[in-house]
């Protein structure tokens, strides 16, 4: 059952097309890779997902509710309702310096879900656990590694129990041998079902971890398949030749 449906959504940025007509779905408990060149309009589709930015037409549907209709856009309470179901992880961080590890955590569920200290406590000592940093929830982020750091990250966009997990290339700002520890950590969120769309130039991962890879070119769907279709078996050369550069 399609979770997430983008039907011919378009973006401009003056005379630039950066998204033509892009339309595409992601079931429940699906994990998407969308790969392809920098510039191909990957994450700008990716953050027109949770409207931080705007498409100039066509829809986006969430769990059966739309964010956008035909280019016009829902109410700002109904795009708040929706938008909340998604968690965004970003290739910067953007963790509050002045914070600990964990009240980093810990802000959004009590200021925005207004949950209770015991609760929110008990869910961020859990997801610390999760990602590997029990040891590290009353440390600053000036003091972790930009691989730590990331971890951080997507433990604070679970902390807001999303049904749905966008990442914008997790692991383009870390050093090679920090980007293994962020990939497993998401691996593990995806064996528990989480459905996830994931912008990625880790082609290994997306072969390992998709159920289904998404290859965007010159702001267009190009192609979709399972791993082994795209990466074995591509049918366009425009994608035979993208995953022969990526993959010297």
């Amino acid at each position: 059952m399609a979770i997430i449906e983008v039907s011919n959504i378009q973006k401009s940025f003056g005379d630039l097309n950066v998204l033509k007509n892009v339309s595409f779905e992601v079931n429940k408990g699906e994990v998407v890779a969308v790969i392809g060149p920098s510039g191909s309009g990957k994450s700008t589709m990716l953050r027109s997902l949770v409207h931080l930015e705007e498409v100039n037409g066509g829809s986006i549907r969430v769990q059966d509710e739309y964010l956008v209709h035909d280019g016009v856009y829902a109410d700002s309470k109904q795009l708040k309702k929706i938008t909340s179901r998604m968690g965004m992880v970003f290739q910067h961080f953007n963790l509050f310096p002045h914070l600990s590890v964990e009240k980093n955590l810990e802000l959004a569920p009590r200021q925005v879900k207004k949950e209770s200290e015991e609760q929110v406590h008990k869910k961020s000592s859990e997801l610390l656990r999760k990602v590997g940093l029990t040891d590290k929830a009353a440390v600053y982020p000036a003091n972790l590694s930009g691989g730590q750091k990331q971890r951080v990250a997507i433990a604070r966009a679970l902390m807001m129990n999303p049904d749905i997990m966008l990442f914008d290339e997790p692991t383009s700002a870390l050093d090679p041998e920090l980007t293994g520890e962020v990939l497993q950590v998401i691996k593990k969120i995806a064996e528990e079902h989480m459905t996830m769309v994931i912008v990625t130039h880790e082609m290994s991962f997306a072969r390992d971890v998709a159920d289904r890879v998404i290859f965007m070119d010159n702001g267009e769907v190009v192609e979709s398949g399972t791993p082994e279709q795209i990466f074995n078996h591509p049918k366009v050369e425009r994608t035979r030749a993208f995953l022969n550069r990526a993959q010297q």
